[in-house]
Parts: structure tokens; sequence; C-alpha cells
């Protein structure tokens, strides 16, 4: 959490990416080639940051140790999220954990020990995994593990004009009015509505419908869908402006989660301005992040659900 608020605080937004064809895209197991699901994407977005590295490629200590690989000395593992379902029987706890990293329930919602109330007599709770990048590792099986990954990952890599043409029918089909025109992208919960500039106005593609995808996330905290709170404005003072930095901070999160989704990386436009207001947010609650994660997760579900692995 320190690193991430030296981050912000030196203007940066470490859980942004661009998408990468060329390294495979999506966070996977070195290894399995599993993919990091729920909203386990940025923390290990994240984690590329901190680290200078461009392989989303990631892997376990005993798994690695397997292989007789390890990490260079003095690296630092990332931990992800591994939702465990609870359910209670006739005097007894059976507890059945799913995939690695994934699962059918919130990330964020709950610390390690803790425990989420679901439907009937079952919860989830959360583990914290510990991974290592690739680029922290080192073998001889290494080099030809990597490869590897890169020939599978790339064989399934869909090409830039179809992922285009597929965050467009996305975003399209999300429910809420889209109207362009005019300088400011934004949510406008009264009539519920998207403003976008003019599809022009965009250097790329990627970047309307990452900024898209952002403002798409704010229309899930309306009234009738998720219900967050979405009072307050940036710059206001009291709880507004916190309230409203939190939402911005969902909405980033969210994004990011969809451009991982939608393989178009998350190239918004800069909100510098939210910075200073989400270094208080996480300084004063390390925990919040944990919910925004939650509630950036059941947003971006709602826009595009995950689908289910083969």
């Amino acid at each position: 959490m320190a690193s991430l608020i030296a981050l912000l605080e030196a203007g940066t937004t470490p859980w942004r990416r661009e998408w990468d064809a060329a390294a495979g895209g999506h966070h996977v197991n070195l290894l399995s080639g599993r993919r990091y699901r729920g909203a386990n994407p940025v923390l290990l977005t994240l984690g590329l940051h901190l680290r200078g590295s461009a392989l989303p490629y990631w892997c376990g200590f005993a798994e690695a140790k397997a292989l007789g690989i390890f990490p260079r000395k003095g690296s630092k593992a990332v931990y992800v999220l591994r939702p465990q379902l609870h359910e209670q029987g006739e005097g007894q706890l059976l507890e059945a954990a799913s995939g690695e990293g994934s699962g059918p329930a919130d990330a964020g919602e709950a610390t390690a020990g803790g425990g989420v109330a679901t439907a009937g007599r079952s919860w989830v709770s959360y583990r914290p995994v510990a991974l290592f990048n690739a680029g922290d590792l080192e073998g001889e099986a290494l080099e030809e593990l990597i490869q590897k990954r890169y020939q599978v990952e790339g064989a399934v890599l869909h090409p830039e004009p179809e992922r285009l043409a597929a965050a467009e029918a996305v975003l399209s089909s999300w429910p809420v009015e889209v109207c362009f025109g005019g300088d400011r992208a934004c949510y406008l919960p009264g009539p519920d509505r998207i403003q976008l500039p003019e599809r022009a106005a965009f250097h790329s593609a990627g970047a309307l419908y990452s900024t898209w995808a952002h403002e798409a996330i704010h229309s899930t905290g309306h009234s009738s869908r998720l219900a967050r709170d979405l009072s307050g404005g940036i710059g206001e003072a009291g709880d507004g402006g916190r309230a409203y930095a939190r939402e911005e901070l969902v909405a980033e999160l969210g994004a990011v989660l969809l451009g991982d989704r939608l393989e178009i990386g998350s190239a918004m436009a800069n909100h510098a301005a939210y910075l200073g207001h989400w270094v208080e947010l996480l300084k004063e609650s390390p925990r919040v992040l944990l919910q925004v994660l939650g509630d950036a997760r059941r947003a971006a579900d709602l826009i595009c659900p995950e689908q289910a692995e083969a």
C-alpha cells in the first residue's frame, strides 16, 4: 500500500496499462496459462508497474520451485485474492476453493480470514496468494516456459479490428443513452445519460472505448442498478468530495477491468485532479482499496460478464 500511495503522490496512475498484444495481453499463470480473473488483473497490473516488467506471466513459489525456478534475491511477491466458498453442513464446515485467482465471488468484499454472507448457509472468504512475475524469476527452464507462453497466448489473440469492433458492440449494447458532442466526457445521473466528445476528438479508438468504459462504469451506480453513492463532486468540501473521489476510483478500476476483458487496455485521459483525494482515501483506510475493487468488479460484471474458461 505504501508503494501505491507513493506512486499516486508522484502523479502516476499505476493500474493503467496499454494493451500489449506482443506480450500476450492477459495476466496468466506462466505454467498453466490459466487467466487471473475477478479484480485480480488490477492488482497484477499494479505489480507490473512496481517492478517495471512487461511480462504478464505469473506463478507461485512452490510451483516454480518444482521446476528448479526461483525468485531472484530481493524479489517481492504480488498478492492476489483467491475466493473460497464455504458451505455449512450438518455439524461440519465444508470448504471448496475456486481456481487460481478466479471464481464467481467478488474480490474486495473481504480480507483474508473475513467472510461474506451469501444465499443460504454459504459464504465467501478471500485468501491472499503470493505470485512472482516471470521477470523476477531465474532458472534453466524459465526461458523455454516464457517462449512457450508467448506462442500459446499469441495464437489466441484477436486482431485489433476484431477487438475494437467487439468493444463497440459491448458498450453500445449497454442500455444507457450515449450522446456525442461537446468537449468533456461525463455521466449524468439525473437523465441517466453518458456524454462523450465527438469520436474524432479522441487520439485513438482505444482511447474512445476506454473513456466510454469509464463513464459506463459510473452509470452502473445509478439507483436502478447498483445504487452507489454518486453524490458530491471533486473540489467540494466535506464528505461529498470524498464520496465522489471514491466513485471516480471505482470507475477507474472498473474501466481497467473492462479494458482487460475487451482487450483494449486502459488508455483513458488522465484524471490527475483526483490523485490527491485517492491518496487521502487510501491513507485513511487501506481496506478501502479492497472495497473499491469489489465495487469495480460488480460494475464490470454488469456491462461485460467474464466468460467461463473452457
